[in-house]
């Protein structure tokens, strides 16, 4: 194999410099070690990263001792660490799969800072990309999700795309290099797996060039999908508020659904999910839909959501109570009320309004519905939801940041006022 396929590559995607530092992720496995002689080889300074997850018992630790012989017959440093992996997929509710990778990236990237070093070089080579374009295409996907594995993202980069496994193993077999194999690679229990045992032998039955087929189909969506995103980018300047989406405006666009899709899939929406709310857009007001990070709620004319980590707590409140003489001036702010201290029951009670509640609005006479009030303020569901109220015994007296009720105003008869005030974000830190 000519080793200068990979330096064209490099070149070609910017991915390396040989004036900086490379950390390389090894595993022992074929590939890793494939690209750190090739690196090795074409110059590149190099330093070696090998994550032990314990899931393998025996065979993890000889994946580690080979690296560690490894590194040093090459003189090459190496960094090596332990996670307990299965512990950390069970408190965060993950796939094992899952939780390896976000340990696996989430070490490379502090090694990398802690070492200085420009880039972290994986392994992932052409059939690795073949398997990504059709496990995404099984899971279900946008456009994105069939363009293969990126060259670069990031700090991350894959010098060896250029190549396909045979490549890598030829290459392994000239230099009489030896590698670990992953026991795990050989069964069937993965969804990956299975697309490269079973599915990927099946298909080049029927196509035996399927791969390069998948291939330069993928690098043909990856130009496509520039173009895809210069149109999705301005769809969302056209339908997306603030918090939401203008249903109306979302479907006067050429492909709603498809736009919906891509506006929904960084809350974590999948396209199923998606489907289902864009057929409720023609429904009633009032259907939630749950992402594992986000709620959204279909409106009268928006869609609106917000991320499942925001505070939606009680707003802090301060009291204080002054004498009410003629100097005294009621503050114009919503986030203030100011009532007349004799009309009220000890303690104020702070919460979330509930169907079925009435007040008085300041300035009026009659009871309302603070559900019809919120309605005729054109309030969205969302910010219903999130509406507090506080009350003196049964009566509210002030929903919080909108209005007071007029039955505890200050009159002429008020010897004291009780000033209620929201505190903001930037005061609860004091």
């Amino acid at each position: 194999m000519d080793i200068n396929k990979v330096q064209r590559f490099i070149e070609q995607y910017d991915l390396l410099a040989r004036s900086s530092k490379t950390l390389v992720a090894l595993s022992g496995g074929a590939d890793s070690v494939a690209l750190l002689r090739i690196l090795l080889s074409l110059g590149y300074a190099c330093e070696a990263a090998h994550c032990n997850f314990g899931l393998r018992g025996k065979e993890s630790d000889r994946d580690e001792r080979f690296v560690r012989q490894l590194c040093d017959q090459l003189q090459v440093p190496l960094h090596v660490i332990h996670f307990d992996t299965a512990q950390v997929a069970a408190q965060q509710h993950i796939s094992i799969e899952m939780a390896a990778r976000k340990l696996r990236y989430g070490w490379f990237e502090d090694l990398r800072l802690q070492l200085n070093a420009d880039a972290v070089a994986v392994a992932h080579h052409q059939d690795d990309s073949v398997e990504t374009f059709l496990l995404n295409l099984l899971r279900g996907t946008g456009i994105h999700g069939l363009k293969g594995i990126r060259p670069k993202n990031g700090y991350i980069v894959r010098p060896l795309l250029c190549l396909n496994r045979q490549e890598i193993i030829d290459y392994l077999k000239e230099l009489a290099q030896p590698y670990v194999t992953d026991s795990t690679n050989l069964q069937d229990e993965y969804t990956r797996n299975k697309i490269r045992l079973r599915l990927l032998p099946l298909m080049e039955e029927i196509n035996p060039s399927v791969k390069n087929s998948i291939l330069q189909t993928a690098k043909y969506l990856n130009d496509v999908s520039r173009v895809y995103d210069k149109g999705i980018e301005e769809g969302k300047s056209r339908v997306c508020i603030p918090g939401g989406i203008a249903i109306g405006a979302l479907q006067k666009e050429p492909a709603p659904e498809a736009l919906l899709f891509e506006i929904l899939r960084p809350l974590g929406f999948n396209p199923s999910q998606t489907a289902d709310v864009f057929h409720s857009l023609q429904g009633t007001p009032g259907r939630t839909f749950v992402s594992p990070s986000a709620r959204l709620i279909k409106d009268r004319d928006f869609l609106f959501w917000e991320s499942s980590r925001e505070e939606t707590g009680k707003p802090v409140l301060t009291l204080k109570e002054h004498d009410y003489t003629p100097d005294f001036v009621i503050p114009r702010s919503k986030d203030i009320a100011c009532l007349d201290a004799g009309k009220l029951h000890r303690p104020l009670t702070l919460r979330k309004w509930k169907q079925g509640d009435t007040f008085v609005p300041f300035g009026m006479k009659g009871t309302k519905k603070v559900s019809d009030y919120l309605t005729d303020r054109k309030f969205s569901l969302l910010q219903k939801e999130r509406q507090w109220v506080l009350c003196s015994g049964d009566d509210i007296v002030w929903l919080v940041g909108e209005r007071s009720d007029n039955r505890f105003r200050v009159d002429e008869n008020t010897r004291k006022v009780l000033c209620v005030r929201i505190i903001g974000e930037e005061e609860k830190g004091t």
